[in-house]
């Protein structure tokens, strides 16, 4: 099983496409058309805004007939209202100005999962399980997720007094937070896996995405890295300047890394390796599945392409439409796709839409193989041949040079995850063990993987948490997931106390995809001579 894949954010790879600096935006509609248009939707709305037998919202109305419009072009040409961009726009921009605490509410109250890496919090010692039991002086027991970013977040500079309970010491504690420009990590982990391989997961494409990498590179180097495997898995995108400067990283002499090609010639563009990298040689893998789009897919084809390494996994997502942003007065925006984006080859990535918004998304979900006659019917006339000899298929997503299947997981799995019941339990059971449950590790990741696991009592409490819940338990599906449930409970553990980097270093120990990245070094390293 694939511990570390999810379902598909529909939502997220909405919102994280690439973006592409362009002019002249005017060219692409006749003005004459555009006011003729513009008229008739005014003289409608004006109609309706006088006449309509109830009282209507103007606002949701002009938002229903952006929506509408954009239904007859693609998949990717999107509405985004003022609170998604600027949730996108803090996503893009890699910070957001508030304390410094990723939490979940549990049971009603702020739960610290974790002090974020460099932020105020984790300077002034608030730990992961800390309860946040007042803020500024007031209960705020019974918030919701959107009250706490509203009251936890402002501007930076300005202080806030949080008031926590620490379940392991059972003490009350209050903190005086000076706020700050909090980073947005995309490289989520990095870290050696062998005395010679390195690891890095880049979850998303931001303006820090390139320096993360670079800064994460050098690390891992100075560590004795010779090989390295990259994991693009449910990466949706983002911006494709970021993916060209990445791209680069392991792409040599000048060679072409990815080409754009609209209807109007200002958005045709050519992007190529432009600096020279001490990783343009090491053995490469890069994994990939069904919820690595856009700008994955721009790193994953110039790779594939140029016979740089391994792409290992499933078929990519199948997004190769290039977007523009437009700000609307009022905050919100709309993307509107001006280009499409080809490989070094001429492979187009994207996918066909021609059916419709619903039947393009359930053909992700959907795929019974990993080949491209998934969706479409002759795969020849999209064959493409590398200078090595190798066959690569365009037409639709990145189809991977060594397939791995992910088995799906049960409905018990699936609801205990979407319940939020893994983190919960362990919660409980870090609350109870103290603050010296690390220690018996010696506080060392590798050691911890070795010794700990779950006993029998353990596991039976935890069954007993799973029925305590609600949750249907069939212990047919337990036993098929057993392995998966418990790899999980162990990886929340170790997140408490090495964050990301504890978390993936155990969910990799039973990943399929990335077992498989390990055992193809040598292929890796033959491709690359």
């Amino acid at each position: 099983m694939n511990n570390t894949s999810t379902k598909i954010p529909i939502l997220i790879i909405t919102l994280m496409i690439g973006i592409l600096a362009g002019t002249q935006i005017d060219k692409i509609i006749p003005s004459n058309r555009v006011r003729e248009g513009s008229q008739k939707f005014n003289d409608v709305l004006s109609y309706t805004q006088k006449y309509y037998v109830d009282e209507i919202d103007t606002d949701s109305l002009v938002e229903s007939a952006i929506n509408g419009m954009f239904e007859k072009l693609d998949p990717h040409t999107a509405y985004i209202p003022v609170r998604e961009q600027e949730l996108s726009e803090e996503q893009f921009r890699g910070n957001f100005e508030g304390i410094g605490v990723e939490f979940q509410i549990i049971s009603d109250t702020i739960t610290v999962v974790s002090p974020i890496t460099g932020g105020p919090s984790e300077a002034l010692g608030i730990f992961s399980g800390d309860r946040i039991i007042k803020v500024d002086g007031k209960d705020c027991i019974g918030y919701d997720n959107n009250k706490v970013i509203s009251t936890l977040r402002g501007e930076k500079g300005s202080k806030v007094k949080i008031t926590i309970y620490r379940p392991s010491t059972k003490e009350i504690l209050t903190f005086e937070v000076k706020r700050d420009k909090i980073p947005i990590y995309s490289v989520d982990s990095s870290f050696m896996i062998d005395s010679v391989s390195g690891y890095i997961n880049l979850t998303r494409f931001s303006e820090t995405s390139y320096s993360e990498m670079l800064n994460s590179l050098s690390l891992l180097r100075k560590k004795g890295m010779k090989n390295l495997i990259l994991d693009l898995r449910n990466n949706p995108g983002g911006l494709l300047n970021q993916a060209h400067l990445i791209s680069d990283l392991f792409i040599d002499d000048n060679k072409l890394i990815v080409y754009t090609k609209g209807r109007i010639s200002d958005f045709d563009e050519k992007f190529y390796a432009e600096k020279s990298y001490p990783y343009e040689k090491i053995p490469l893998s890069i994994l990939v599945n069904r919820g690595s789009a856009s700008a994955s897919e721009i790193v994953a084809g110039a790779v594939q392409d140029w016979d740089r390494g391994l792409i290992i996994g499933e078929t990519t997502f199948g997004k190769g439409l290039v977007q523009r942003p437009f700000l609307l007065s009022d905050g919100s925006a709309v993307r509107i796709t001006v280009s499409r984006y080809y490989t070094p080859l001429g492979r187009a990535i994207q996918r066909p839409y021609e059916n419709g918004k619903s039947d393009y998304y359930m053909e992700v979900y959907d795929r019974e193989s990993d080949s491209l006659s998934a969706h479409q019917n002759d795969t020849s006339k999209y064959t493409y041949t590398t200078k090595k000899g190798r066959k690569v298929q365009g037409g639709g997503g990145i189809v991977p040079d060594h397939y791995v299947k992910v088995e799906d997981l049960t409905n018990l799995s699936a609801e205990l995850r979407s319940k939020n019941i893994y983190y919960q339990f362990i919660r409980i059971f870090l609350d109870q063990k103290g603050p010296d449950f690390y220690s018996k590790y010696e506080n060392k990741l590798e050691l911890f993987t070795k010794k700990f696991s779950f006993d029998k009592l353990e596991e039976a409490s935890f069954i007993k948490y799973i029925k305590e819940k609600g949750i249907t338990f069939k212990t047919d599906e337990y036993a098929k997931d057993r392995e998966y449930i418990l790899a999980r409970l162990k990886a929340y553990v170790a997140r408490d106390h090495w964050k990301n980097s504890g978390w993936y270093y155990i969910l990799l120990q039973q990943d399929p995809v990335f077992q498989k990245a390990k055992g193809l070094f040598t292929e890796a390293k033959e491709l690359n001579k």
